[in-house]
């Protein structure tokens, strides 16, 4: 059976990235490994960079340390977020980067496995573009990067960075 078949025909065509990559920040490997198949099985056609701590999401942004070469580390024109990392967590990244007049346009989405309402509302307050808690299963998440995918790469008109 296709693996595909259970999936809408819109999700079964790639969607143009528009030339816009997404970066992605999380400290687990096997989150980062999970997302990275469900990025494949969803069809989406984007380049993607996985960092995994709030000082290297910050390093990426700026083009510093292992990320200085622009080429490479181009900005991105979407940030999934986890809030639990390490060094930096993501609360702090959200604040970091919605302060900078720079980087504040860049969609921010956090994923995380937390559905503590104080997350929500601090996460918003600080201006978080979505909160979204992580599927528990992989079926789920592919269905949810497919979701991500369409709105964010095809409908949403997104500033030129």
């Amino acid at each position: 059976m296709n693996s595909h078949a259970h999936l809408s025909p819109s999700l079964q065509n790639p969607p143009t990235s528009r030339g816009i990559h997404i970066l992605i920040a999380d400290d687990d490997p096997e989150d980062r490994m999970l997302i990275a198949d469900a990025l494949a099985e969803s069809g989406l056609d984007t380049p993607f960079h996985f960092v995994e701590n709030g000082e290297e999401v910050m390093d990426f942004l700026y083009n510093k340390g292992p990320f200085d070469n622009p080429q490479a580390y181009p900005r991105p024109g979407l940030i999934l977020l986890d809030l639990n990392m390490p060094r930096k967590d993501g609360r702090e990244v959200l604040r970091e980067i919605k302060a900078n007049p720079d980087l504040r346009r860049i969609p921010i989405i956090v994923l995380t496995t937390s559905k503590a309402e104080e997350d929500i509302f601090r996460s918003y307050n600080l201006g978080v573009n979505s909160f979204i808690t992580k599927p528990v299963n992989f079926d789920q998440l592919v269905e949810m990067i497919g979701v991500l995918g369409r709105y964010w790469l095809e409908i949403v008109e997104l500033p030129k960075s």
